[in-house]
């Protein structure tokens, strides 16, 4: 487990775009803390080692370029990625997982990607691979992260207002955040074993 407030006092705004703008468009980047880090973030902020104001931009802009890259990175070499072998660091299951995901929701998966780990990191990069129209790939982007930047960042700052001493609880509160965002690919995985 990542000391998550350690990351955070150390690597400061630079440091969260570049992990931010990784997990979301940088297929080797799925294995970042997103969720996590973000609610931790804002808890700090609450706190007083952020400024919240910054926190969100810079969080909002590397969740956007960082799926807009991967967008792109999809469009020019997707086809090569569908037929690269797995490795420590690329499942093939979890880009056949993003389409297969991207092909149900459509558009939308942009939007509801951004909660579900992995998923998130793949989904961008298939859209630009079926070369989704990029206007409205752009503006789906643009929704899921401002969601996705605000109801984290701001879940964590909002609890450092409403629960005194909230970091002591902090390794619970991210256990239950990886947990609740991983229920979908694990329900997901049960559905298509019962099918089987």
């Amino acid at each position: 487990m990542f000391d998550l407030v350690s990351l955070i006092k150390v690597v400061g705004y630079l440091g969260l775009f570049g992990i931010i703008f990784a997990e979301s468009g940088l297929f080797v980047g799925f294995f970042l803390p997103g969720d996590s880090l973000l609610f931790t973030a804002g808890l700090l902020a609450y706190q007083g080692y952020l400024h919240l104001g910054l926190l969100l931009a810079v969080v909002f802009v590397g969740a956007v370029l960082g799926d807009n890259f991967g967008y792109w990175f999809g469009r020019k070499v997707g086809p090569v990625l569908f037929r690269w072998p797995n490795s420590l660091f690329f499942r093939q299951e979890n880009v056949e997982r993003a389409r297969d995901f991207f092909a149900r929701y459509g558009g939308k998966s942009l939007i509801l990607a951004r909660f579900i780990p992995i998923v998130r990191t793949f989904t961008p990069i298939v859209a630009g691979v079926g070369e989704m129209n990029y206007s409205a790939f752009l503006s789906y982007n643009i929704i899921g992260g401002l969601l996705w930047t605000l109801l984290l960042v701001g879940g964590g700052y909002f609890l450092g207002q409403v629960l005194p001493h909230a970091d002591r609880y902090l390794l619970l509160i991210v256990g239950l955040i990886i947990f609740v965002s991983v229920l979908p690919v694990f329900w997901q995985l049960i559905k298509s074993r019962l099918k089987k």
